[in-house]
């Protein structure tokens, strides 16, 4: 593997929020090749497009989403919702949704740029809106901040759902990222996908849950309406069941890492403490004088 690449990597599984530590430890760790961050781009687009990014259009408060499925290419991407396309600079967006997370801001630090027109068409032109307007509800009521995303995929006539919510709380040392990805074929009557939690903890230690969990439905509406309502159910149980492995953990293998009692097997009586002798009276040894 090549320096690049190894460095690119780095890039690529940079925790939410924290890319900006990244590419500053990129660039002690490779002192000798001082050009090799702007040699990143194709990473940089790599994690935008992974990551979920949001950036903000011109004149409106809502977040708009980069990623694969919206993608026009050359730096462009489209939102089906507001009917416009846009640039972005891959790099100077990842280095401001950084910034963001410093701030503990939930906003999108960077304003898109060259919006043009672009009306969405074709057989899901219907159901793509329909699933937009049903979506927003949904989010609206299940998360503090978020971005989604519907837009069509013509070349198997699907449809692609995207949900993005960040949490960042650098002052506290932990940053998080919800990530839901659906395809939707409406004439099979299915939905599948997967939904990403990536929350990094790194007061004294370094800690990150990282889960993938793998989403099949059928819609029997096949409207937008019934697609939300499939979403909705498979992101509830999947809440219910991270809420239960984290009561699990706690009670299980954390309690586990240390004594319940001494090593004498007593419980220690308090009102006693400044009568023991540590070695001797807790320990069960013999104590030097």
């Amino acid at each position: 593997m090549s320096q690049l690449e190894t460095v690119a990597a780095f890039v690529e599984g940079a925790p939410p929020g924290e890319l900006a530590d990244v590419v500053a430890d990129i660039k002690v760790l490779a002192i000798s090749s001082p050009d090799i961050v702007s040699e990143l781009a194709p990473a940089f687009e790599k994690y935008n497009e992974e990551q979920l990014i949001t950036v903000k259009l011109p004149g409106s408060s809502q977040p708009v989403l980069i990623s694969s499925h919206n993608s026009l290419g050359d730096g462009r991407y489209y939102d089906a919702e507001s009917a416009s396309s846009f640039a972005v600079d891959h790099a100077t967006q990842a280095c401001r949704e950084v910034q963001a997370a410093r701030d503990e801001v939930l906003t999108f630090p960077q304003k898109a740029s060259a919006v043009q027109s672009h009306i969405i068409e074709g057989p899901q032109a219907d159901l793509v809106k329909s699933t937009s307007k049903s979506l927003s509800t949904y989010v609206k009521e299940h998360f503090a901040n978020a971005a989604y995303g519907v837009y069509p995929i013509e070349s198997d006539s699907k449809i692609a759902v995207v949900i993005v919510a960040n949490k960042y709380s650098p002052n506290n040392f932990w940053n998080g990222r919800w990530r839901s990805l659906y395809m939707v074929d409406p004439a099979a009557g299915n939905l599948e996908g997967s939904i990403k939690v990536d929350v990094h903890y790194y007061e004294d230690g370094n800690v990150r849950l990282l889960t993938n969990k793998s989403v099949s439905a059928s819609i029997l509406s096949g409207t937008g309406a019934g697609i939300a309502k499939e979403i909705s159910a498979a992101e509830k149980k999947y809440q219910e069941e991270l809420n239960k492995g984290f009561v699990n953990l706690s009670e299980g293998a954390f309690k586990g890492l240390r004594r319940q009692l001494p090593v004498t097997r007593q419980k220690i009586e308090w009102d006693k403490v400044t009568s023991y002798r540590l070695g001797q009276d807790i320990g069960g040894g013999s104590s030097k004088r």
